[in-house]
């Protein structure tokens, strides 16, 4: 059934209780209007009315109540409707009208209450189908647009998004450039900058420019799509705590009952075997936990962190043992050239135009670095023809009828490179770099240096682990040990494993877990996913728009700041803090009232009112979780400014013109 529809029924219900404790109400002020007036016979009229209007309004209160109470009952499932139910059949039975209507009418307020909380989760799951627009207008073979629903798309489309227009399905930019508010998907309040070739998803806003898009995914297979199944997916599972409520559950109505037979056998007061009856009503219990659990995925959900079973918020508190893949997680993944070292009587600007006219023509990570940084600093390119790319070693090509090489220093001496005027500490390749020779007719003329730069908020998201109590931050990576060692010193890892397979990830995790670590993998979701899987937890990194990550992590941060990872340890904690408080203030609030009623005379109609209280006070405690992280801030990566070579003859890659 749709929100729409409970929140209907909501609505239809909430009225029905308004109506009957309107009448409830009447009927105190008619036993007061009519309290000095006394008829022939000697009785006073209020009395009847107000019985009458009690009668009615009772009855309008409680037949919900025994409606439900019967059904549970039929289908062998206890719930406390049973107890209400009893309690308002006792006092109409003693014709205390008025206390059964009070009484019905609290109650039926406290389900309201857990309904809504209820509702207000999964309407804010529903509100996710309304962030993608219905309308989409897709552009035509001839260039003309049509409007179409946006449900109708099919991958390969092309459509128009102005400024300010939501865009209707994930696709990539075809034409023009805009920036785009992507914070319902991941978190991120800042907004991100598009432009030609990259991807966006459906449901996010385009705020400046107007694109042309090309879809790639539509409906239910869009990163919006999946985000709504990953929330939906957490809504239906338990937490182990809840778990054990349920079985216990079934208990607790026979004992009420059995307690409340004690009490009218002792003391033959019914007043008081009512509000016992109402006071034992566990609203308080049968809140504390959803309300928290709820509160959380929202608090989650708004920084971009999708957890797919709240049992991962257990494992999350109890984590002892973090292991982070390197590239593309602690590391950008992206290649940025950071040093030149130009041979002797060769200048940067010849350096880097030599390698920039061959690596053009290649789509390796590698190529793209260099014409990346050629172009920031405007060298001018050469045509260069007869390419060749060597797998895993370099590449080749021809300029003005010179055979240029770029690639491995073992490579280009094996191809007959003279790399003697590279001799000496100058020209010594530092550690943690990799490094690419350029050599033109045997000549070298130098070598460019590249770095996998490290994320800003990596390191302080490691600190915040470690004052978490997470001592074993391990990194663990297939690339060589000068690398790994250079950026685990620089994140401050416990422990690093470089030069390592698969397979030699997965018997890391199962090493930790043999020593009774509670393990945690972090990575990007792609190579990593056996590794995801072997963990407690399996956290991947930049989710958004890759269904692997989604479909191998057990929870997927959609942006890739790291220092959502202590977040989701602080709220894991946060939440069952929450989840314990809510509990034994519901456990000790029943026990205490309930000594109360027996020694002292607490009448059933303050029963209910502080039943009412209670459930109250345990949602108002809950809520205070949907502000959860609001001090983190939103984080955009700011481009490292290369600083000078403190070697001789290394130049700054500062812009050059050729």
């Amino acid at each position: 059934m749709s929100v729409q529809s409970e929140t209907g029924r909501a609505t239809t219900k909430l009225i029905a209780t308004m109506l009957g404790g309107v009448l409830v109400l009447v009927s105190f002020l008619a036993q007061w209007f009519f309290a000095d007036t006394t008829s022939i016979e000697g009785q006073s009229p209020g009395n009847f009315y107000a019985d009458a209007l009690a009668c009615v309004g009772a009855l309008l209160l409680a037949i919900p109540l025994w409606w439900h109470a019967a059904k549970c009952l039929l289908s062998g499932h206890m719930h406390m409707d049973e107890l209400v139910a009893l309690a308002i059949m006792a006092a109409m039975a003693m014709r205390e009208y008025q206390t059964a209507g009070v009484v019905a009418f609290f109650l039926l307020i406290s389900n309201l209450i857990e309904t809504r909380t209820a509702l207000g989760a999964r309407a804010s799951i529903e509100s996710l189908v309304h962030l993608a627009p219905t309308k989409a207008r897709r552009i035509l073979s001839g260039g003309t647009e049509e409007e179409v629903e946006a449900h109708k798309l099919v991958p390969g489309d092309l459509v128009q998004v102005r400024p300010g227009d939501n865009i209707p399905a994930d696709g990539r930019i075809v034409e023009g450039s805009s920036t785009i508010n992507e914070a319902n998907i991941t978190g991120e309040s800042l907004p991100a900058e598009k432009t030609v070739g990259q991807d966006v998803f459906g449901g996010t806003n385009n705020v400046t420019g107007a694109l042309r898009i090309e879809v790639t995914k539509v409906g239910r297979d869009t990163t919006l799509g999946r985000v709504q199944d990953l929330i939906l997916e957490a809504e239906r599972t338990k937490i182990p705590l809840m778990r054990l409520i349920d079985q216990y559950a079934s208990w607790y109505t026979p004992v009420t009952l059995m307690l409340a037979g004690v009490v009218w056998f002792f003391t033959r007061d019914m007043t008081k075997t009512i509000s016992l009856l109402v006071i034992a009503c566990p609203c308080a219990l049968i809140l504390a936990t959803p309300t928290a659990i709820v509160a959380a995925l929202s608090a989650a959900a708004r920084l971009g962190v999708y957890i797919k079973d709240v049992s991962n918020l257990e494992w999350a508190r109890r984590l002892t043992a973090v292991v982070f893949d390197k590239t593309g997680t602690l590391t950008t993944g992206e290649l940025a050239v950071t040093r030149l070292a130009p041979a002797p009587d060769v200048d940067a600007v010849e350096l880097l135009r030599a390698a920039m006219s061959v690596e053009r023509l290649s789509t390796h990570p590698v190529a793209r670095a260099i014409v990346a940084v050629a172009n920031q600093a405007r060298v001018s390119v050469d045509a260069a023809t007869g390419f060749e790319e060597v797998a895993g070693k370099g590449v080749t090509g021809m300029l003005n009828d010179q055979t240029v090489l770029v690639g491995r220093r073992s490579w280009v001496e094996e191809r007959g490179a003279d790399l003697s005027t590279l001799a000496g500490e100058t020209y010594r390749e530092p550690d943690g770099m990799s490094t690419l020779y350029v050599v033109k007719n045997d000549r070298c003329l130098g070598w460019i240096g590249l770095e996998d730069r490290t994320r800003p908020e990596a390191r302080q998201a490691m600190d915040e682990l470690r004052s978490l109590g997470v001592r074993q931050l391990i990194m663990v990576t297939g690339d060589r040990w000068s690398v790994a060692q250079r950026v685990a010193e620089e994140m401050g890892c416990s422990d690093v494993q470089a030069e390592v397979l698969p397979q030699d990830k997965l018997a890391l995790v199962s090493a930790l877990k043999a020593k009774n670590h509670t393990v945690a993998v972090v990575g990007d979701g792609v190579n990593d996913a056996p590794a995801l899987a072997a963990g407690h937890l399996g956290i991947a990194m930049g989710a958004a728009g890759s269904d692997v990550a989604m479909n191998s992590a057990s929870v997927a941060l959609m942006s890739n700041d790291l220092r959502r990872l202590p977040f989701l340890v602080s709220l894991s904690r946060a939440t069952t803090k929450v989840i314990w408080q809510n509990l034994i203030f519901g456990i000790s609030f029943i026990i205490i009232v309930e000594i109360a009623i027996v020694f002292g005379n607490v009448h059933p109609m303050l029963a209910a009112l502080l039943h009412l209280l209670s459930s109250a006070i345990v949602v108002f405690n809950s809520a205070r979780m949907v502000r959860f992280g609001e001090h983190i801030e939103s984080h955009r990566p700011q481009p490292r400014d290369a600083k000078a070579s403190p070697l001789p003859g290394r130049v700054a890659l500062q812009p050059v013109v050729g």
